[in-house]
């Protein structure tokens, strides 16, 4: 199992809710969303803006091809029972992507804690180290 949480993205005039993954090995120096075309497109990121930047990330799967769109929306985690302060993020879309990622750095601004990523178990920071709670079912593309 692995720790996916639900988040709301507010992008301008729209706003969607997604299944995202925290991937503590996903380093970046800005808080960032890494998403696939099918949700840029709800978002209206795809095509690619002409503000955004394109680049290439290293990953264990080799080069990866991206569009960078600088604070392009502010994301929260919502529960049933609490939700995070939003952040502005940079959204980062990849053709190759079937789920959407969440930075290291994303995940530090977000104050979440993974508590065990086997059994799919966080918390967010302010919160007593026995409230736990448990991963999202996986975001779908299809």
């Amino acid at each position: 199992m692995a720790v996916r949480l639900r988040m709301r993205i507010i992008a301008g005039e729209k706003e969607v809710e997604a299944i995202a993954l925290v991937n503590s090995g996903y380093e970046a120096d800005t808080p960032q969303l890494l998403i696939p075309v099918k949700l840029a497109k709800e978002l209206g990121y795809w095509p690619p803006p002409e503000d955004s930047i394109e680049a290439i990330f290293d990953t264990a799967g080799g080069p990866l091809k991206v569009w960078i769109v600088k604070g392009g929306a502010n994301v929260k985690v919502v529960c049933r029972d609490a939700e995070s302060s939003a952040v502005k993020v940079d959204i980062v879309v990849s053709q190759l992507a079937d789920e959407p990622l969440i930075s290291d750095k994303l995940a530090g601004e977000l104050k979440l804690v993974v508590e065990d990523f086997a059994e799919g178990l966080w918390r967010f920071r302010w919160e007593e180290p026995g409230k736990l709670r448990r991963s999202e079912e996986p975001y779908t593309t299809h």
